[in-house]
């Protein structure tokens, strides 16, 4: 076991978080309070454009919650942090873009975890799954999220079954955006990451209120909380100086220089 289970390093504007609990990367309450801290220190810092989220070894990114601290006597309401369980499903405001860099095994709550992020980088020889059935409890964050993301059915299986999923088929169900060699996985994630890094911030966090704010909403309720400006996210963007400089390199035929204001 790591004295710091959580590994961050700060390339320009991207933080990469690498989660570092041999053997298996398994989470337990104060790994999690850790990653809520480290990923509201990333939300709050204005320098910081985008993360990239991994773990060591090539074996697993992880088997979820650690059962070693569950059969001690965590229990699965424990305290996990300001962000809920590996810091990211319920970090509230978090509205800048997150990478996952799957390099291996992502179960039960590492799967929920990786599908917390905004864009999905998988090795080849991932593999995925929510075994939580086998052990009679309920993958809660996956049981609320991934029928909204995937077919119905597909998702019901997985989480009735907890049978195990390739990198193959995850990606035929849109589960993950891209399946690439190992050795490719990291230097893919910095390549997305540079470039979302050098995007308007603005409009990213607009993106990401608006897509958490409507979801339950209809279309209509949806642009009318928009149009009329009530996010706050859109309302400082729709005022800032990026909307004028957007607008004014697009007709001076340059790239913006986008001030996050």
């Amino acid at each position: 076991m790591t004295d710091n289970p959580i590994r961050t390093e700060r390339r320009g504007p991207v933080l990469e978080v690498t989660i570092d609990r041999p053997k298996a990367n398994a989470i337990d309450a104060a790994t999690s309070r850790i990653m809520g801290e480290v990923f509201a220190g990333f939300r709050d810092d204005r320098d910081l454009r985008c993360a990239i989220l991994t773990a060591a070894g090539d074996k697993f990114f992880c088997p979820g919650w650690d059962l070693k601290a569950a059969a001690a006597g965590e229990a699965p309401d424990s305290d996990y942090g300001v962000g809920g369980f590996g810091g990211l499903q319920e970090l509230p405001g978090l509205n800048k873009p997150v990478i996952a860099a799957v390099n291996g095994l992502a179960f039960g709550g590492g799967f929920e975890i990786m599908i917390s992020a905004d864009i999905i980088i998988a090795a080849e020889h991932a593999t995925f799954a929510l075994p939580e059935i086998n052990s009679g409890t309920l993958a809660d964050a996956a049981t609320i999220k991934l029928p909204r993301r995937i077919p119905y059915h597909v998702a019901i299986e997985l989480l009735f079954t907890g049978r195990r999923m390739d990198a193959a088929e995850a990606k035929h169900w849109g589960i993950v955006n891209e399946v690439v060699a190992a050795d490719r996985l990291m230097p893919r994630a910095r390549e997305i990451a540079v470039h979302l890094a050098s995007g308007p911030p603005l409009v990213f966090a607009a993106i990401k209120e608006t897509l958490r704010e409507t979801l339950h909403l209809s279309v209509q309720q949806a642009f009318d909380l928009v149009t009329r400006r009530r996010l706050k996210t859109v309302d400082r963007l729709y005022s800032s100086e990026d909307q004028l400089e957007g607008a004014r390199a697009f007709a001076e035929k340059r790239k913006p220089a986008w001030k996050g204001k």
